[in-house]
């Protein structure tokens, strides 16, 4: 045991470019040498975080330059198992426990590995991610910077603001308009557009089975003068939103249709028939307006290795086109709309 222990720890001190020997043992041995790099890259920085001297931007630089090093390495490892999912979440697991004593510093971070609202992209995670303000201190404050400048933190961002949009432009051409808000979350969106709701009279139904988040939003759209006779929060599970006679019999038929973030978090072939249904329950002349993450567009380990962000499903843009197709929506109904960095694609489907 001793002479294994031995020849392990020679490797790892040796072990700086990625093996040519391709079995796991010489893999996984690669991948602890980069985290101990890393970990040792942290403890010198936690360090200069106490040091007034040390310039804020130097070490954000060198921390983003770090995370993109470790990064870059989980995304050798995971290539180097193609088809082998569990040896990968395994690494993954490993990484995180690894890393705790210095990443958990990071309020984003924790809570992103955590999850203590019970599940994924929770509404009050993406909340502070709209408020784009670094929550924690020491070294902790450089990794909560870098967490909220990453292409999704951006790109999450972007997608409130066209959503916004997009839906004052709707509610401003239409009168007394029927509006179903599904997976709702906090309905920040609908603040700002308070003034465009009033004025086209809309009659809006937000639904999400987080009861917490139902009651943020309750109490957040108290001020904005929408919540007597314009707005009506429902606990639902949208899951069961896949037949449009249900659908018809809960909630009437709609204008306007919208869900952003939501339907990332659903396999194909449910998604399919919530596409499907949506469009079924529009009244003709109304809008399906929803958002996808674009794979191709952001670093995937950030989200499957530095924290425990995995549901959402990673899907091209033909990937979210030929979903379209399958729900049985014409192409030529639908038109695609970016945000600034393109990270996160709006389809509007017309009926």
């Amino acid at each position: 045991m001793q002479d294994d222990v031995t020849y392990r720890e020679k490797l790892l001190q040796e072990q700086t470019s990625f093996p040519v020997d391709q079995s796991l043992e010489h893999i996984q041995i690669y991948l602890d040498s980069q985290i101990e790099q890393f970990n040792r890259k942290m403890e010198a920085l936690e360090i200069k975080c106490s040091d007034p001297k040390e310039s804020p931007e130097d070490l954000l630089s060198a921390l983003s330059k770090a995370i993109s090093d470790i990064c870059y390495a989980c995304e050798e490892f995971e290539q180097a198992f193609p088809g082998n999912p569990s040896i990968i979440t395994e690494a993954q697991i490993d990484f995180r426990e690894k890393t705790n004593r210095f990443l958990m510093k990071s309020h984003f971070v924790s809570r992103a590995r955590t999850w203590p609202q019970g599940y994924q992209g929770d509404y009050k995670t993406l909340e502070d991610v709209y408020r784009n303000t670094p929550m924690s201190s020491g070294i902790g404050f450089y990794l909560d910077k870098c967490f909220l400048s990453t292409a999704l933190g951006v790109g999450v961002r972007e997608r409130l603001a066209t959503l916004m949009d997009i839906l004052k432009k709707e509610f401003s051409k239409r009168v007394r308009p029927r509006v179903l808000n599904v997976a709702c979350g906090s309905c920040r969106e609908l603040v700002d557009a308070a003034p465009e709701v009033k004025e086209s009279g809309a009659v809006i139904t937000c639904v999400d089975f987080d009861s917490d988040a139902l009651a943020f939003a309750t109490n957040r759209l108290a001020f904005t003068g929408i919540l007597q006779g314009n707005l009506l929060l429902r606990k639902y599970n949208a899951l069961k939103m896949v037949n449009h006679e249900r659908n018809r019999k809960e909630f009437g038929m709609q204008d306007i249709i919208y869900s952003t973030g939501f339907f990332d978090y659903v396999g194909d072939d449910v998604l399919v028939r919530l596409l499907g249904a949506a469009y079924d329950l529009l009244n003709p002349g109304g809008v399906l307006i929803s958002s996808f993450k674009d794979c191709h567009r952001y670093r995937t380990q950030e989200y499957h290795w530095f924290v425990d962000w995995h549901g959402f499903y990673q899907r091209t843009e033909d990937d979210m086109w030929a979903l379209f197709e399958k729900a049985g929506i014409p192409h030529e109904r639908l038109e695609e709309r970016c945000e600034k960095s393109e990270v996160i694609k709006f389809f509007i489907a017309s009926k």
